[in-house]
């Protein structure tokens, strides 16, 4: 039966993390589609060939989009080259980092560690703490008082989520933890997932981060410019909008605390310019509920899948049909969700797991 509570506690440290591990949604065992393993093994190859390929495409756009944006500088010319530079540094970054996060882009691990602490900094995540928050995330995916990940909260912060399109609520949150990092401290949340023996390459990291940001900062005084900024660090922030509409379509208005991804995650349709933005995480259905299949096998993942699970929406158009005006009417009734329907083929939710949906 659902448990209703009156109020949310979203922090690592309070009532409803306690809830949680006492209601056992906290590490438990989620509902998972049934696929041959022979099959599922198949898919979960990892291949050097695809993320090469994507990434030396990346590469090449993000030279071509900024050498642009430095010819053009000084006119208006250099705004459509500094949009498309920032959407490829930030936004691209965020699905690098995601997915050489977990270390199934690449079948060489190197080169998804290189990916992933580039990425880390150019989407402003710094790697060790976002590395293991997002490994709760995945463990207790959308799970009150667990997840750090949680994007919308309820009641939604709307204004946090505007804001968001430029990095503006978040991007101040993480320098002040770069900064509390240079000097060898945590959050108490932090220490919630962070184990002790990665600390000490938190702390090196950040401090790395800031000598970074420190001679960008003294190139642009010494240029007497600001395009080294537009360049490193600024696109960060002027480049993060397209990540937040990818991002939103995840989660944003489903069920929490429940263990079964066809209630609490999302499947979007892309065209192809998208997934590749995107590394194909608009199958987000797909990837949480086997998070080590590569993204260049999620879309063959999602025929596997698609007869057990909710109907795939045809795009971000109808996507945001239905987040908008759920997160609309979560502000004034945080109890209310949307409720993905399982198609007639679906397997259904096993009785024996227990759930909770906070309201």
């Amino acid at each position: 039966m659902p448990v209703e509570i009156t109020r949310r506690d979203y922090s690592l440290v309070g009532r409803d993390s306690r809830f949680a591990v006492e209601m056992g949604l906290a590490s438990a065992e989620w509902y998972a589609c049934p696929i041959p393993r022979k099959r599922l093994k198949q898919l979960m190859q990892r291949r050097d060939g695809p993320p090469i390929r994507d990434t030396l495409l990346w590469f090449a756009l993000l030279g071509l989009t900024g050498w642009l944006g430095c010819h053009f500088w000084g006119t208006w010319w250099c705004v459509p080259a500094f949009i498309a530079y920032g959407v490829l540094y930030c936004s691209c970054s965020d699905s690098r980092w995601h997915e050489c996060g977990h270390r199934t882009a690449f079948k060489t691990t190197w080169m998804n560690d290189v990916v992933y602490e580039m990425a880390s900094f150019m989407v402003l995540r710094e790697s060790t703490p976002w590395r293991w928050s997002h490994t709760r995330h995945h463990t207790d995916t959308i799970i009150v008082g667990r997840d750090p990940e949680i994007a919308v909260p309820r009641p939604p912060d709307i204004l946090g989520i505007i804001l968001g399109f430029f990095s503006l609520k978040s991007g101040p949150k993480e320098y002040k933890k770069i900064l509390l990092h240079c000097l060898g401290k945590l959050t108490a949340e932090e220490k919630t997932y962070i184990p002790e023996t990665e600390y000490r390459r938190v702390f090196w990291t950040a401090r790395v981060w800031v000598l970074v940001y420190v001679t960008v900062i003294a190139w642009a005084i010494a240029a007497r410019s600001l395009l080294p900024l537009m360049l490193i660090g600024l696109p960060s922030f002027y480049g993060a909008w397209l990540l937040v509409i990818f991002g939103l379509t995840q989660h944003a208005g489903l069920a929490e605390n429940v263990l079964d991804h066809r209630l609490n995650c999302r499947t979007v349709y892309m065209n192809p310019v998208f997934r590749f933005v995107y590394w194909n995480m608009n199958y987000h259905l797909e990837h949480h509920m086997f998070p080590m299949v590569p993204y260049h096998a999620l879309p063959a993942l999602h025929q596997e899948m698609k007869a057990d699970t909710p109907k795939p929406y045809r795009g971000l158009i109808e996507a945001y049909r239905e987040i908008i005006p759920a997160i609309w009417r979560q502000v004034k009734d945080p109890a209310y969700y949307v409720k993905r329907e399982l198609p007639p083929s679906a397997k259904p939710f096993p009785a024996s797991v227990p759930t909770a949906q906070a309201a």
